[in-house]
């Protein structure tokens, strides 16, 4: 079997079935189209905290979605979820943008990826689905309306399904190679049946061809790519608009790795772990720091290659002048590692605390959109 796009060359860095590492966002913007956010923020008049601060950096076809928001007109938001364990940043990231959407007017989509799990991670249904009860139950903790979101699991939604069956006659095995490298067959499905998760808003059943926008991390590119494509072939039959996309950076291992991974465990936490087994991992997380007190107060740290300055950055400090001020001790060497991870740590567990608190009372809730005993 060929490695995967990640692997192949520099230029085919984004690969939403294996570990995607990014060294330089900006090559993004020039190699797959992406572009930059940073110019639209000025005509968001609310725009979400990771958008103020680059988290979220590139686009596709975003204006359309800011038209919408600035005209009041209908546009729909579609996310989900791939229920393999407990929430983790990651999908912390992405919960958390689509509740943005949802709260400014979007007509909002969740989907628990139970197909994507089976055939990429090789999960049983029966285990997904317990837990995808918890995961519900964690995006509703953090605000999602239910009564404004239709939220269903692939594997249980036939217009996905349909759709994925549609679609496959308009894409070649040669056209899933280039996009995703040589897979089994399991992975190309899955791979349609994202497709037909992404483009469901605009089906006639939920209202018909409108402005879609689908946030993610930028490893999930692919996915999107494709939908777009697919989207234009069937346009005459369907109506359908090319989706829109917002894409957000990939967060550091806490270990120093270029990305968080289940496969290790102290490059990541997740919001069930005991709070002292997450404080022990940011305690020994990696940071910019130098090796020397002496040195620190000399040099200064650097918190760009710092994690701990990152989940601050990309979730836990609400406030933009406290990340700057963090940013600026930082590298003028007033503050120290141990300060920092202190303070950090104080407002993850505070974080966790009211949110586990919020979660018991929604475990009954999502058994029921769920349909599970």
């Amino acid at each position: 079997m060929s490695e995967p796009p990640s692997e192949r060359s520099e230029e085919l860095l984004l690969d939403p079935f294996g570990t995607t590492i990014i060294k330089d966002y900006e090559k993004l913007y020039k190699e797959f189209g992406i572009e930059p956010l940073k110019p639209l923020l000025p005509r968001i008049k609310n725009p979400f905290m990771a958008m103020r601060r680059g988290v979220i950096f590139g686009h596709r076809d975003f204006e359309k979605i800011v038209e919408c928001m600035e005209k009041n007109e209908k546009f729909a938001v579609l996310s989900g979820i791939k229920p393999t364990g407990e929430f983790h940043l990651g999908t912390l990231m992405t919960a958390r943008e689509i509740i943005y959407f949802q709260q400014q007017g979007a007509d909002t989509f969740y989907c628990i990826a139970d197909i994507e799990a089976y055939e990429d991670n090789r999960i049983p249904f029966e285990k997904s689905e317990k837990y995808a009860v918890g995961n519900i139950a964690d995006v509703l903790a953090l605000g999602l309306d239910p009564k404004k979101a239709y939220i269903y699991r692939q594997s249980k939604e036939n217009h996905v399904k349909d759709l994925a069956i549609i679609f496959g006659r308009a894409v070649t095995l040669a056209t899933m190679k280039a996009i995703y490298g040589e897979r089994h067959m399991g992975l190309y499905l899955s791979a349609l049946i994202q497709v037909g998760d992404i483009l469901l808003p605009q089906l006639r059943d939920f209202g018909g061809p409108k402005p879609t926008i689908v946030p993610v991390g930028v490893d999930q590119d692919p996915h999107l790519r494709l939908s777009r494509d697919i989207a234009q072939k069937f346009r005459r039959k369907y109506g359908f608009e090319s989706p829109s996309a917002t894409y957000h950076k990939i967060i550091k291992g806490l270990d120093g790795s270029p990305k968080m991974s289940k496969r290790s465990p102290m490059s990541y936490f997740t919001l069930d772990e005991k709070p002292e087994t997450i404080a022990n991992k940011i305690s020994n997380a990696f940071t910019g720091g130098r090796p020397t007190i002496k040195e620190q107060r000399e040099k200064g740290g650097i918190p760009e290659i710092c994690p701990v300055y990152e989940i601050d950055v990309f979730h836990f400090v609400e406030d933009d002048k406290e990340v700057a001020k963090t940013y600026h001790d930082c590298k003028a060497g007033k503050l120290l590692c141990g300060e920092h991870k202190k303070r950090t740590i104080e407002y993850v567990l505070k974080f966790v605390k009211g949110h586990r608190k919020k979660r018991r009372k929604y475990i009954d809730k999502a058994r029921e959109i769920l349909n599970v005993e």
